[in-house]
């Protein structure tokens, strides 16, 4: 299969097309979870360094993703789902999106370490690296575990923004990344069962073009309940509220329910039921970060609820 990409209207390319590089409704989702970690720090940037903190994050998600584009412009040639793309269209001539990449991602970690600390510009210089080299270079296209291993670097962006307010890493941006983390596998799993064919045509081993429908189904189910503890576990551990707490529990519960129907469904229900479990996590991930930056804005108490008190340890 000839999987070259189309140069010939390379350079034509508009202000939108490199935006489109960006990955612009992926990194929105990235940069909303930073903003609500940013927000539950317990130090308070200066409104113009917590703005520069943001769009530094943001710039470092878009350049990773350009530099995802940009090496990934001969899977995206094949699939159905990316041909339209920048650069296999012919709108953007590959050396443009590694050049726009490159110097987005210099330009969003010096911009971080000056207005923050370099703590927080260090781990926004691994995240790309992660997910450009690590991911993208390596981790795609040589295991079925490309997006568990990989899914690490979508999941640092409130670790960053922690970092960038505090100078430290502690538990809490601990506890959101793993959220994120967890979250990843069921949905880009469910999202290739619905697209397995085109993995399979680019080469790529998703899950369910190596081990099968079966066997993603399963997984799905397991990582989804590793999942829904991990997303109650702000409140357990007291930097959650009540809300938070009603929030997670009765997502986590949908979520659950639409993975077991996954896994022990009729085969003939797979795509639709695959197709709802990813739009669904999409609003679970965002209704979970959305309701802890409601409780920081409107300054409701937390549950009172610790993990000694949870465990039943009195110290």
């Amino acid at each position: 299969m000839d999987t070259t990409v189309d140069t010939t209207l390379a350079g034509n390319g508009d202000v939108g097309d490199f935006i489109a590089l960006l990955k612009p409704r992926v990194m929105s989702l990235v940069v909303f979870t930073a903003i609500v970690a940013l927000a539950l720090a317990p130090v308070q940037l200066h409104p113009v360094i917590a703005v520069a903190a943001i769009l530094s994050i943001a710039i470092g998600a878009g350049a990773a993703g350009a530099l995802n584009m940009w090496y990934d412009a001969d899977i995206d040639r094949v699939m159905s789902r990316t041909r339209g793309r920048p650069i296999p269209s012919g709108a953007v001539n590959p050396q443009e999106a590694l050049t726009f990449g490159v110097i987005l991602s210099g330009f969003s970690v010096v911009v971080l370490g000056l207005a923050t600390n370099w703590l927080a510009a260090g781990l926004l210089f691994f995240t790309i690296f992660f997910y450009a080299v690590i991911y993208t270079m390596w981790l795609k296209r040589a295991t079925a575990l490309n997006i568990v291993i990989g899914g690490a670097a979508g999941s640092f962006p409130p670790v960053i923004a922690w970092a960038a307010a505090t100078g430290t890493v502690t538990l809490e941006p601990i506890v959101l990344f793993l959220i994120i983390f967890f979250w990843t596998p069921p949905h880009f799993w469910a999202l290739a069962l619905v697209r397995s064919g085109d993995y399979a045509r680019a080469g790529v081993p998703m899950l369910p073009v190596v081990s099968g429908i079966g066997e993603t189904r399963r997984q799905i189910f397991l990582y989804s309940v590793l999942l829904v503890p991990l997303g109650v576990a702000p409140a357990v551990l007291g930097f959650g509220g009540w809300l938070y707490l009603a929030v997670s529990l009765g997502l986590g519960i949908v979520f659950l329910a639409l993975a077991w129907q996954l896994w022990r469904g009729p085969e003939g229900a797979i795509g639709p039921v695959a197709k709802r479990l990813f739009g669904f996590s999409i609003l679970y991930l965002f209704a979970l970060f959305a309701a802890l930056l409601v409780e920081r804005v409107v300054g409701l108490p937390g549950t009172g609820i610790s993990a000694h008190s949870f465990l039943g340890i009195s110290v």
